[in-house]
């Protein structure tokens, strides 16, 4: 427990150390974000707000796991996933950049990386970090086996996710807070499964974004871009995938599902019917067009987060205790 939490604290100050000396770099090569013409008009302010801060999450992510973790497959099935889904967001944030533009990789190349990704992440996982093509389910004794199926769910799931947290990556601190919620979940599943080593690298990651919120709160001073949002999205799957906590996810991500499922509501409603049902989306965009600060759909979306990340966290402690 000392380990973790030690590991913890150090990827959280590391974040906040290096801060603003990498905001500083960022702005002198002028690697700023591009502002989406679909947004509410009060972003265009942001417009050249430093951006790919991603970096600085999974770089004070990785200094610690290094010094403090034993490298065990499971972890580095996570650290692939979300380091791999890193250099797929890097890309897209550089072409974005290059462009001058908010739109940077196609999403066809963009999910065929994510399949590239996932296919070698499950293979390994299931020969080397004991991943199991079972389901388990809350409060359910029994077990789901998908068997080969299990590459096609865990491509939706692990890119399903990366681009929920890209999606809900549109308000200053958001994606980054309730990340670090639902990281610290599934880092107290991976504790309580005896996977300490796992644990570990959940807490890190969880410090780091703690750490990153330091600068990425409102008015934020970065954005963490596609290759913190992707990578995030990926490592947050991956915990799941490693501690056999996959259904589990659905709640304990439960506000990317929500932001994810809004634009899906939303785009269906549009072609079908030709009718919106929200103001925009994703829906942190809605409350905003109906008049609602910036800060309070960031701090009431945070709870959200947290509470559904608790309930999560509650169903699998009873789940252990009653099986």
């Amino acid at each position: 427990m000392i380990t973790i939490l030690a590991a913890t604290l150090v990827a959280l100050v590391i974040a906040m150390l290096a801060g603003p000396r990498y905001i500083r770099w960022l702005q002198k090569r002028g690697i700023g974000q591009n502002i989406r013409e679909l947004t509410p008009e009060r972003h265009v302010a942001k417009q050249g707000t430093p951006t790919m801060g991603g970096i600085l999450i999974l770089v004070a992510a990785i200094i610690p796991y290094l010094i403090f973790g034993n490298r065990s497959w499971p972890s580095l099935i996570v650290i692939l996933l979300g380091y791999g889904s890193a250099a797929i967001g890097l890309a897209d944030d550089l072409i974005s950049k290059w462009r001058r533009r908010s739109l940077g990789l196609n999403a066809r190349a963009k999910l065929l990386m994510q399949a590239v990704l996932v296919v070698v992440g499950v293979f390994l996982g299931l020969r080397y970090a004991g991943v199991d093509t079972r389901l388990g389910v809350p409060l359910v004794r029994g077990m789901l086996d998908i068997g080969w199926a299990y590459y096609v769910f865990a491509f939706f799931l692990i890119a399903g996710f990366s681009n929920a947290v890209n999606l809900t990556d549109g308000l200053d601190g958001l994606a980054a807070g309730s990340a670090a919620v639902a990281l610290f979940a599934y880092a107290g599943i991976a504790f309580l499964r005896g996977q300490t080593d796992l644990a570990i690298l959940g807490s890190c990651l969880t410090g780091a974004c703690v750490g990153f919120l330091w600068y990425n709160s409102h008015p934020a001073a970065v954005f963490m871009g596609d290759t913190g949002s992707l990578a995030l999205g990926a490592a947050l799957a991956g915990m799941a995938m490693a501690t056999g906590m996959e259904v589990l996810l659905l709640l304990i991500g439960g506000l990317f599902v929500v932001e994810a499922i809004s634009v899906m509501i939303q785009v269906f409603s549009f072609r079908v019917f030709h009718r919106r049902v929200f103001l925009m989306t994703p829906i942190h965009h809605h409350f905003e067009l109906r008049g609602w600060s910036e800060t309070k759909i960031i701090v009431r979306f945070w709870i959200i987060a947290a509470i559904l990340a608790g309930a999560g966290f509650t169903l699998y402690y009873l789940r252990n205790m009653t099986l």
